[in-house]
């Protein structure tokens, strides 16, 4: 058993990992911002510990994690990574400061394993799938601050020589997503036999199961044959357009309605070539994804009817 922090775990990926983290038997700890939103951890609290605290106060920072002491930490708060997250200054004292002081605090204890959390729009927008060694192009505030984090973590782990490896991640769906984006979009309109408002049907994204992103949290705090400050993109390698995904949609929810294209403004991130080349993970951790965004989505859907306690949130997204 091991003792385990996660940052961001009342967020979409970090639920899913404070849940499996749990079913390992390890003792988590949850480090969460002030009036934070529960929904997602509701049904897990009790068997977890919770400390709130500001990632830009270093200070707190520091006699949090001196008191937990943890052998792990996971770190994927965030901010900017959606549409509506648009504070800037919030994005550096999340994303760049909040990853410092976290960094530099890891180090006073000796932690095993600290593993940051990137992103694929660190790249930029590419013609290709960006190997993690590219010049790195950011397009967004957002991406700005995701790249200084990412490039101090590889810094740090370099000239500490500690284990401090960052997971870029792609488009990542499942249960917990957040109520607005795409997948939980097209499930709730489609229990209607409706579909939401589409951009350009050859907008692409590297759908990527979360339950195959927390298998590359887990694979990644294994020290054994990784360089210090590693990246990996991690995404299934395969780009699906938004055509293909509604054709899939529409025929495991049986709906008719025919997609109505360019209903919804195209935002900057839109593009026709997003997709991970993942061959760094695969060949150093052994790390592959397991489900095909045919059947992800299926299972999604089925997350979605067992648990009817949660609709009233997502249905008031819509």
């Amino acid at each position: 058993m091991k003792r385990v922090v996660i940052t961001g775990a009342s967020g979409f990926v970090g639920a899913n990992l404070a849940r499996r983290l749990l079913r390992d038997g390890h003792e988590v700890n949850l480090l969460l911002r002030p009036g934070f939103q529960p929904w997602r951890i509701r049904e897990i609290q009790k068997d977890v510990r919770l400390h709130l605290v500001q990632l830009h106060d270093a200070g707190a920072v520091d006699k949090v994690l001196g008191e937990i002491r943890p052998n792990w930490i996971f770190h994927l708060a965030a901010h900017g990574a959606y549409s509506w997250q648009n504070d800037l200054p919030q994005m550096v004292q999340t994303n760049i400061i909040g990853t410092m002081n976290l960094v530099q605090a890891s180090l006073h204890i000796n932690v095993e394993a600290f593993v940051n959390t990137g992103s694929s729009s660190e790249y930029g927008l590419k013609d290709h799938p960006p190997s993690e060694t590219e010049f790195l192009e950011p397009n967004s505030d957002y991406a700005v601050t995701k790249a200084s984090a990412t490039l101090f973590c590889r810094y740090t782990a370099q000239r500490e020589r500690v284990h401090i490896p960052t997971l870029r991640l792609y488009s990542v769906y499942g249960p917990y997503e957040e109520p607005n984006r795409l997948v939980p979009q097209l499930i709730l309109r489609g229990l209607q036999k409706q579909l939401p408002p589409l951009v350009d049907p050859d907008t692409v994204r590297d759908f990527t199961h979360v339950d195959d992103v927390v298998d590359a949290y887990l694979a990644a705090v294994h020290r054994s044959g990784q360089e210090w400050g590693a990246v990996y993109n991690v995404g299934t390698g395969i780009q699906t357009s938004l055509q293909q995904a509604v054709d899939i949609v529409r025929q495991a929810m049986d709906i008719a309605a025919e997609p109505q294209w360019g209903s919804m403004s195209s935002r900057i991130w839109d593009t026709r070539c997003w997709v991970a080349d993942n061959r760094a993970i695969r060949r150093a951790l052994g790390w592959q994804p397991r489900h095909a965004f045919k059947d992800g989505f299926r299972q999604t859907c089925a997350w979605f009817q067992d648990n009817p306690q949660l609709m009233a949130i997502y249905k008031g997204a819509t």
